[in-house]
């Protein structure tokens, strides 16, 4: 299975989607495409599973508890931890922001 993960990006999309590449036992492998949406207010996410993230393509604003909005341009990674709890601030509204997200059990 191989592909491109800029090719067929949707535009005003209602909600993130979510495309899963990859998966086997303990992780999983998915695109994301963002038109300007964000968590909701007062949202946090809070996985059971570690995630690494790469920004590949637009901007997005992401929110770790506790710290400041943090600012992601394309070729940005961050690994965030099981139970980190975290929230998407913000993506570009103008332009489609791609996601790389692989959860593993760590």
């Amino acid at each position: 299975m191989s592909g491109n993960l800029l090719d067929a990006l949707p535009v005003d999309l209602p909600e993130e989607l979510f495309t899963v590449l990859a998966e086997a036992d303990g992780v999983r492998v998915e695109r994301i495409v963002s038109n300007g949406q964000a968590s909701p207010e007062g949202f946090w996410y809070d996985q059971e599973w570690a995630e690494l993230v790469l920004l590949v393509a637009g901007a997005a604003g992401l929110e770790m508890e506790g710290e400041a909005v943090g600012v992601l341009v394309p070729g940005d990674w961050l690994v965030i931890p099981a139970h980190a709890r975290h929230r998407v601030a913000w993506t570009d509204p103008d332009r489609p922001t791609v996601w790389l997200a692989v959860h593993y059990r760590g």
